[in-house]
């Protein structure tokens, strides 16, 4: 696939009526979504944009707002998802830095609209789409675009959210997501037309899951908000094959009282990542959920697909969970080369040993944008660096330890973050955790973690500080544990441990 509305082409040709975009009582078909990409680029194209310009979109997850996308992309244009979620200055600074020059925007984002466009002199056109006085008059005086050929092979510019100082923009080319796209129906279940439910944010790991969706001819339900509820009524109603949820979300829905009554037995994947998610709690989620629970890892520089681990995997031959490989992040995928490096020297370790996660592929992000520096500290010795220490077993398996940035020093033992939390989590009463390490002036730092009970359990700080110690012994324990109603999460429900260590340390 050359382009991104390539997807939507491809899905259209097994039928025009088929439901493409689904969202409340809204059904729009392949034909409807062509038709509206059409009328959307020829708009662009009356704006001034030129194929290679850059076209942001600020929406919750809305159906116009992505039909949009196939917009810019059969412009040749460049698709720039803006995480409505940042704080506004973090999404002038992206704007800026894509170089955007029109934004399209949900009337929800009306104020950070009009509190950063004025600060940004290279955004020429900014259209509301859900006021059919501006969108639908935009659509209406555009003349029709001619399809082009994309100059390039730039498809997405996202940006990496700026946690660690300025945001940098990820390069993503069509042959970035066509890897993507042919790995992830290569190694996960797809039977008959799948139905996708997209909960999780369009303009993260859910809105990428769309194109294999589409290249099936499947239909996409969308919902607008995070409702778990509505989240089970919706894969029974509409018959939902393939789902996303990070794990934060996913032990929210293992606690929910609809779940035992849900009819789920038309899902045949219920991806989880983004996150390391608890051995113990998975294990709750094959019980609870079935037998279709399906691991994906990657990040935005090499989406989704660095490692899977399809549902099958999660079961040894005799068809017992396979406890032994819950903790792992699946296989290295067939189109792409795992290596676990010193990331000193560059030199490759053997199995069994830790080192930074490296990766070669087609799946790999072009660069950052207008950043070389961080490309070439990225890609050194050949090599994309993730900034996870993980290693390879015997069998191939990779086991993500940590983030590089996240490992504590305490005493001169190396204490990985993920491991405590994972001891953490097997205790009944915790939902869910966050570990960090914080200055000591004994041990140079310190293993402290903070600590979300499930709803009406009660545990106390020094039972679950005994309960690591007999599990993973006292060098790993926390030395203190501090309970909190509820863990600050990010748009896509990452915990925040930046949040949580300036908490700690407040």
């Amino acid at each position: 696939m050359s382009s991104l509305v390539d997807y939507l082409d491809k899905g259209a040709s097994l039928g025009r009526d088929a439901p493409c975009l689904v969202e409340g009582a809204t059904t729009l078909t392949y034909g409807d979504v062509q038709d509206l990409s059409h009328r959307v680029a020829g708009a662009l194209a009356t704006s001034g944009v030129q194929p290679g310009g850059k076209v942001g979109i600020l929406s919750s997850n809305n159906a116009t707002a992505f039909a949009s996308v196939f917009g810019i992309a059969r412009l040749g244009a460049v698709w720039c998802p803006i995480n409505p979620r940042n704080e506004a200055d973090e999404n002038r600074a992206l704007l800026e830095l894509f170089d955007c020059e029109l934004l399209l925007f949900h009337s929800s984002y009306a104020d950070m609209v009009a509190k950063i466009a004025e600060q940004l002199p290279a955004l020429q056109t900014v259209v509301c789409l859900d006021q059919e006085d501006d969108f639908e008059s935009w659509l209406n005086e555009g003349m029709p675009a001619l399809e082009l050929d994309p100059p390039h092979d730039l498809a997405m510019l996202v940006g990496t959210g700026g946690t660690t100082g300025l945001p940098k923009g990820v390069m993503l080319t069509a042959r970035n997501l066509e890897t993507m796209t042919a790995l992830t129906l290569m190694g996960y279940p797809f039977q008959g037309r799948p139905a996708y439910l997209a909960l999780a944010p369009l303009t993260h790991a859910a809105g990428v899951l769309c194109f294999p969706v589409l290249a099936l001819g499947g239909k996409i339900v969308v919902m607008r908000q995070p409702d778990l509820g509505e989240f089970l009524r919706l894969v029974e109603a509409e018959r939902i094959t393939h789902t996303f949820l990070p794990p934060t979300l996913i032990y929210m829905l293992l606690g929910h009282e609809n779940l035992a009554t849900a009819d789920l037995s038309s899902l045949q994947c219920f991806w989880y990542g983004a996150a390391p998610m608890s051995t113990a709690r998975l294990q709750e989620a094959i019980t609870a959920i079935g037998p279709v629970m399906a691991q994906l890892f990657g990040q935005s520089e090499a989406p989704m697909m660095v490692s899977m681990l399809p549902p099958k995997e999660h079961f040894d031959a005799d068809g017992n969970i396979a406890t032994h490989r819950l903790a792992s992040a699946g296989r290295p995928a067939p189109l792409v080369q795992v290596g676990i490096m010193d990331p000193e020297t560059g030199v490759l370790l053997p199995d069994g040993e830790r080192g930074e996660i490296v990766v070669k592929s087609s799946l790999v992000m072009a660069g950052y944008y207008k950043n070389p520096e961080a490309t070439a500290e990225a890609s050194r010795f050949g090599w994309h660096h993730t900034g996870d220490v993980g290693y390879l077993d015997a069998d191939g398996y990779l086991f993500i330890v940590d983030r590089l940035k996240d490992m504590i020093i305490t005493g001169g033992f190396n204490v990985y973050s993920a491991e405590v939390e994972q001891a953490l989590m097997q205790h009944p009463s915790v939902r869910d955790c966050a570990v960090v390490g914080l200055p000591d002036e004994k041990w140079g730092e310190r293993v402290e973690a903070v600590v979300e009970l499930k709803p009406g359990e009660t545990a106390e700080a020094p039972d679950l500080i005994a309960f690591v110690k007999e599990r993973i012994g006292s060098v790993k324990a926390p030395k203190r544990v501090h309970l909190t109603p509820e863990l600050p999460r990010s748009r896509v429900g990452k915990v925040l441990k930046g949040e949580v260590r300036a908490e700690l340390l407040h």
